[in-house]
C-alpha cells in the first residue's frame, strides 16, 4: 500500500510538473526591444495614427483628382400632365380678328418629354489647384511623422513598463531571501531558546520581523501583477495573456551605460516632435500661397452632346427621331472683387504661420530644458546608484557581523534585527535608484531622439 500510494504521489508530480512546462511554453518571451516592436505593431494608438495615414493618401487622391476629366452622364423623361398655356393676343391666331378680341390661351410643349446628354469637364489652369498638390505631398510626409511621433511615444511607454515590471521581480526575490534568512534566524533561536540560552521575546521579535516581510512582499507582488498589466496594456496585448521578460536589470553593465550616456549635446532635428513642426510650417506656408492664388484668373473647358425628343404618347417618344445636340464651351473666370475676404483670410494665414514658428521656438527652449534635465537626472540616478550599491554591501557585513557576535554571546537579538532591517531599507533603496537610472535613461534617450528609429 505505500508502494502503492508513493506511486500515485509520483506521477502526480510528474503530470503537475509536465503541465507546468506546458504552460511555461505557451508564454510569449519578451526582451525590450521585441516587446517594443510588438507594441508598434499592436497598440491602438499607433493603429489609429496609421489609419490618419491612410486617410490622408485618400485625401491627396481627392486633391489629385479634381484637375483630372470630370465626366457626368444624364438622362430625364418628363410627363408633363398640365402643360402650361401661353397667352397670345387674338390676330395671332386669326389674323382678322378685332385688336380688342380677348387674348387666345395656346398650349407649347408637348405631353411626354426625353433628353440623354453627357457632359465632360476639364481644369485648364487654377492657382489652387497647383498649390493643392504641393500641399497634398506636405500632408502625406506629415501624415507619415505624426505615425513616428506616436511610435516614439509607445516606445516610451513599453520600455518604462518594462523596467517597473523587472524592477519589482527583483525586490521579490530580493524579500524571499529576507525571509528565508530571518526564518531560518527565528528557527535558531527558537531552539535556542528552548534550551535556555535566549528569551522568548528574542523569538517574537524575529516573529514580528517576519510578518513585516511578508506583509511587504505582497505588497510587491500586487506592484508585479499591476506592472505586467500596464505593460500589457502599452503593448496592445490581452491582459489575461501570460508574458516572460527575458532582459534582466542584474545584466546591465553600469560603466557602459555611463559612458554611452556621457554625450548630452540634442540635436532639433533628430526629434520628431520638432520635425513635425516643421512639416506644419511648410503647410501653412502652402495654405496662405493658396488664399493668394486666389486672386489668380482660372481656366475650364466643357463639351456637351446630348439627344432630346418630344411627343405626346410613350410609344411616339421613343418610336420616332430623337435630335441630336452639342455644346462646347470655354470659361475664364477673372476674380475682381470679393469683399476683401481674401485680404482677411491672408490675414488669417499669417498669423497661423507664426504661430506655427513660435511654437518651433517653444519647442527648441523644451528640448533644451529636457535634455539638461535628464542629463543631470542620469548624472545624480548614476551617483545615487554607486552609494546604494555600497550601502548594501556594508549592510551585508553588518549583518554577518551582527550575526556572529549574537552566536557568541557578546551581541544582541535587538542588534541582529536592527542590521536586517538596515539591510532590508539599503536594498530598497538600491532598487529605487536602479529603477530612477534606468527611467533616466529613457527620458535622456527621448530627449536625444534616439528612444526608436523606424
Amino acid at each position: 500500500m505505500k508502494n502503492n500510494r508513493l506511486i500515485r504521489d509520483g506521477v502526480l508530480t510528474l503530470a503537475i510538473f509536465l503541465s507546468l512546462i506546458s504552460v511555461k511554453a505557451q508564454e510569449a518571451s519578451f526582451t525590450v526591444k521585441e516587446a517594443v516592436d510588438y507594441a508598434i505593431k499592436h497598440n491602438l494608438n499607433v493603429k489609429s495614427s496609421q489609419l490618419d495615414a491612410i486617410s490622408a493618401e485618400a485625401r491627396i487622391g481627392e486633391v489629385r483628382g479634381s484637375g483630372l476629366p470630370q465626366v457626368a452622364a444624364n438622362f430625364n423623361l418628363s410627363d408633363n400632365v398640365i402643360i402650361q398655356r401661353v397667352f397670345l393676343p387674338a390676330n395671332f391666331a386669326d389674323p382678322n380678328a378685332s385688336p380688342d378680341a380677348a387674348p387666345v390661351a395656346v398650349q407649347f410643349g408637348v405631353k411626354y418629354s426625353g433628353s440623354a446628354s453627357a457632359t465632360l469637364n476639364q481644369l485648364i489652369f487654377s492657382g489652387s489647384y497647383f498649390i493643392g498638390l504641393r500641399a497634398a505631398a506636405t500632408y502625406r510626409e506629415l501624415a507619415s511623422k505624426n505615425v513616428t511621433q506616436s511610435k516614439v511615444t509607445v516606445a516610451e511607454n513599453v520600455t518604462k513598463a518594462y523596467y517597473s515590471a523587472q524592477v519589482s521581480e527583483e525586490r521579490a526575490k530580493v524579500l524571499d531571501l529576507n525571509i528565508s534568512r530571518v526564518d531560518s534566524l527565528r528557527a535558531e533561536t527558537k531552539k535556542m531558546n528552548e534550551s535556555g540560552f535566549v528569551e522568548l521575546l528574542d523569538v517574537t521579535r524575529l516573529e514580528v520581523q517576519i510578518n513585516n516581510l511578508v506583509t511587504e512582499r505582497q505588497k510587491v507582488q500586487n506592484l508585479i501583477e499591476l506592472s505586467y498589466t500596464l505593460l500589457k496594456y502599452q503593448m496592445g496585448m490581452s491582459l489575461d495573456e501570460k508574458i516572460t521578460l527575458t532582459d534582466k536589470v542584474d545584466d546591465l553593465n553600469i560603466e557602459s551605460l555611463r559612458s554611452d550616456f556621457s554625450d548630452y549635446k540634442v540635436n532639433y532635428n533628430s526629434r520628431i516632435e520638432y520635425s513635425v513642426l516643421d512639416t506644419q510650417q511648410k503647410l501653412a506656408g502652402l495654405d496662405l500661397k493658396n488664399i493668394r492664388a486666389g486672386y489668380l484668373p482660372s481656366l475650364s473647358a466643357s463639351f456637351g452632346y446630348g439627344h432630346n425628343n418630344g411627343r405626346n404618347t410613350i410609344p411616339d417618344l421613343f418610336g420616332t427621331k430623337w435630335f441630336n445636340n452639342s455644346i462646347l464651351a470655354i470659361n475664364l473666370n477673372i476674380p475682381i472683387f470679393d469683399g476683401f475676404v481674401k485680404k482677411y483670410q491672408v490675414e488669417q494665414k499669417k498669423v497661423a504661420l507664426d504661430k506655427v514658428k513660435l511654437n518651433q521656438k517653444l519647442l527648441e527652449q523644451t528640448i533644451d530644458m529636457q535634455s539638461k534635465q535628464a542629463a543631470i537626472n542620469i548624472k545624480n540616478a548614476f551617483a545615487t546608484l554607486e552609494t546604494q550599491t555600497r550601502n548594501v554591501d556594508l549592510a551585508k557585513e553588518v549583518v554577518r557581523v551582527s550575526k556572529i557576535k549574537y552566536k557568541e554571546g557578546v551581541g544582541s537579538n535587538i542588534e541582529v534585527i536592527n542590521a536586517e532591517s538596515a539591510y532590508k531599507e539599503a536594498q530598497t533603496n538600491y532598487f529605487s535608484a536602479l529603477y530612477d537610472m534606468l527611467i533616466a535613461k529613457v527620458d535622456l534617450s527621448k530627449a536625444k531622439g534616439e528612444l526608436y528609429n523606424d
